[in-house]
């Protein structure tokens, strides 16, 4: 009987989540016998994360060995790549293509920037070795592999000196041949190197950017490897018997032994399953567009639910515009910035009030966590303005140190700059919320789409805090703030499914395609996704495939993606196609152009095996004024001068409760603030539908 599906009542019967930040360690567990719900949450143990997994699982009360499921999404990939803290790497490459790593598209984002740094690549140029072969741009053998000279190479490499390897051959994506057996003769020269191919990673053409994604996977590998050998290891040593899947940067998931080869899939792992859990909410209310914000304790991250699905992309640029290295695999189109609760609020030249991107992480952590911190961060401001409650953060498990928070303010902030301590607290979350709006108007404006148009889904422990703000910063009307907005990441993990994604490169003017061609391509990669999906040790309870093609007008350089029925395949409708590849391209770049022939240039697959989600949240039903016992105290709280604000407990607000701001919700791990001109509705889920005032009072 398929692991995910009923059985003896012997079998464990907890699906446990963990999300891992660069403050917290999130869990979510589903109890299938019981149909309830846990959470636990732990600070993250740097340098040891498995202890602050485990520390997770037992704050919330679960057991591995209760579990048959376990899913996972870490920032380790993506922080190892930002933090520069791999692997020391080699790149094999085809001979004359050494520098194609560091040329890259020369590209001058910012033509009168006088400061303007390139790329720094994550391989130096003395260990990119040059492969004797040449493939055609048909995949026909120009040059064959020269595997004695192979060998030489390998073997003048310093013992020790590599850690891992990448290998780019031109060409590969038509043809792997010559990769193949690169990889077979450096598995034998050099043993116990973390080894990566392109072609195993994209079957997409642009050199620069497959060379870039095969560099990164390697660079990451080994650590990255590791850390998921030893959370399996720790997994068996307390009693876990199930399927161990990761969350990829889709939100899909996929097998831990898949994770440790294909590491740069894992890269946005925790933001993706936070736009999964958004789209689940999205269908139980009928809502087809929203933006998921999620800000934590050291970055806040923005997605898309557009016309009831998540944006995606096919690429994405790792380490800012200006100086990032593409990774060029599918994930969600999420945009990140470096403002969280625990982003560090400094003076720079000239007395300037600068907010992150340092982040004091867990440890030392905010000041107020009592940890060694010494700096004021956004969560120090918060608390000094009322916001948070010293003797109920995180349910009362972890007091805050209000009075060294106000000390840190007046000596580094307020002092300095001749300000009130509240002033500059005010200051720090008003610069705060201005960095983040850029997240959000990123995968939106710069999108093409109308952001005033869109209800914001904000969770992570900090967003409820910072969501009213967000909002009138950037025009957005309505607000919802989810069921566990502090464990969401986690929460979203239990209800992505098993996804398998295939791309291959196929240029063809559509007036001319040939469609048997195509459908037998789009089916090579669906049986492919089939039989990945069948071998999986959770068998799903049904499939889904779902066909997109990435399309330009003939003259363009890039393409936009579009997705498409199968029916517009099987049928021939050429019309159809360009139909919807105009009104896509409309979308993301405000024009389109119909009277001009289109061309495919590469053909998508995305198979996906529906894993059964736990039920929807409910609350009781109420009136339209909140029971007495909901309102458990009255405090003086900062709203551009101290306002006496009602404090709420959200457990026992009922549908269909409004509440008018100012007014604190809170929760065990996240505060809800509304401001004044707010007003709130609890929905039949526990949501908190939010319309955003238009003045602050």
């Amino acid at each position: 009987m398929p692991l995910d599906q009923a059985g003896p009542a012997s079998r464990p019967k907890l699906r446990i989540a963990v999300d891992i930040g660069g403050t917290f360690t999130d869990l979510a567990a589903f109890d299938e016998a019981a149909g309830e719900l846990r959470f636990g949450k732990a600070l993250t143990t740097h340098g040891a994360l498995v202890e602050g997994i485990q520390n997770t699982v037992e704050g919330a009360g679960a057991s591995f060995a209760d579990a048959h499921l376990f899913l996972h999404g870490s920032t380790i990939a993506i922080n190892t790549l930002l933090e520069r803290t791999g692997a020391k790497t080699a790149l094999l490459v085809t001979e004359g293509f050494r520098d194609i790593y560091e040329i890259g598209r020369v590209n001058r984002p910012d033509a009168y920037n006088l400061f303007f740094r390139k790329h720094v690549p994550l391989v130096e140029r003395a260990s990119r070795y040059e492969v004797h072969e040449r493939l055609l741009a048909s995949g026909a053998v120009h040059k064959p592999l020269d595997e004695d000279h192979l060998r030489k190479v390998l073997r003048s490499i310093e013992p020790g000196s590599v850690e891992a390897v990448a290998i780019l051959l031109l060409h590969s994506y038509r043809n792997p041949a010559h990769e193949v057996r690169v990889k077979q003769i450096v598995a034998e020269e050099l043993p116990g190197a973390f080894v990566s191919a392109s072609h195993e990673l994209s079957q997409e053409y642009r050199e620069f950017e497959r060379v870039s994604t095969v560099a990164a996977n390697a660079y990451v590998g080994p650590r990255v490897a590791t850390y998921l050998g030893e959370l399996s290891e720790h997994l068996d040593e307390h009693g876990f018997g199930g399927a161990f899947f990761v969350v990829q940067s889709t939100g899909g998931l996929f097998p831990v032994e898949h994770a440790r080869r294909d590491c740069v899939r894992m890269l946005e792992s925790g933001p993706a399953a936070g736009v999964i859990g958004t789209q689940a909410i999205c269908e139980g209310l009928g809502l087809q567009d929203a933006i998921a914000f999620d800000m934590g304790g050291t970055t806040a991250k923005a997605g898309v639910i557009h016309g009831g699905k998540p944006l995606t992309t096919g690429s994405a640029l790792i380490g800012g515009y200006e100086q990032a290295l593409p990774i060029q695999i599918p994930m969600t189109d999420i945009f990140e910035v470096g403002t969280g609760g625990g982003s560090i609020a400094r003076l720079g030249q000239g007395n300037a009030l600068r907010v992150g991107p340092q982040s004091a992480g867990s440890m030392p952590g905010p000041v107020c966590y009592g940890r060694g911190g010494t700096e004021p961060t956004v969560t120090d401001a918060n608390l000094l303005l009322g916001r948070l409650d010293p003797d109920n953060f995180l349910g009362g498990t972890m007091a805050l140190d209000l009075a060294a928070a106000r000390r840190a303010m007046e000596e580094k902030i307020a002092g300095p700059l001749g300000m009130e301590v509240m002033q500059a607290a005010d200051g720090i979350l008003r610069i705060a919320v201005t960095t983040m709006s850029y997240a959000v108007k990123a995968v939106t404006t710069e999108r093409g789409l109308d952001v005033g148009s869109f209800v914001m889904a904000v969770y992570g422990g900090a967003g409820p805090l910072h969501a009213s703000a967000i909002a009138r910063e950037i025009g957005i009307r309505q607000v919802m703030i989810p069921y566990a907005p502090g464990y969401f990441s986690a929460y979203g993990m239990l209800f992505s499914d098993l996804r398998y994604d295939y791309v291959r490169s196929c240029f063809r003017r559509l007036a001319t395609a040939d469609f048997a061609e195509i459908e037998g391509l789009y089916a090579g990669m669906e049986s492919e996704g089939m039989a990945a999906i069948e071998g999986s040790a959770v068998k799903p309870e049904g499939v889904t495939i779902e066909r997109a093609a990435d399309m330009r007008y003939v003259g363009q350089e890039h393409a936009v993606t579009v997705d498409l029925p199968r029916e517009l395949f099987e049928g021939g409708d050429r019309e159809a196609i360009k139909r919807h590849f105009d009104a896509q391209h409309a979308v993301r770049y405000g024009t389109s152009a119909p009277g001009e022939p289109a061309e495919l240039v590469s053909l998508r697959v995305t198979v996906s095996g529906l894993m059964r989600k736990p039920p929807r949240h409910a609350v009781p039903s109420g009136g339209e004024q909140p029971e007495a016992e909901a309102l458990v105290r009255r405090k003086q709280v900062y709203f551009r001068g101290m306002i006496d604000t009602p404090v709420y407990r959200r457990d026992l607000l009922r549908a269909g409760n409004r509440i008018a701001g100012p007014a604190l919700i809170e929760e065990h791990a996240s505060t809800t603030v509304l401001q004044p001109g707010d007003a709130l509705e609890v929905d039949a889920a526990g949501n908190l539908l939010i319309a955003i005032g238009s003045d602050m009072q």
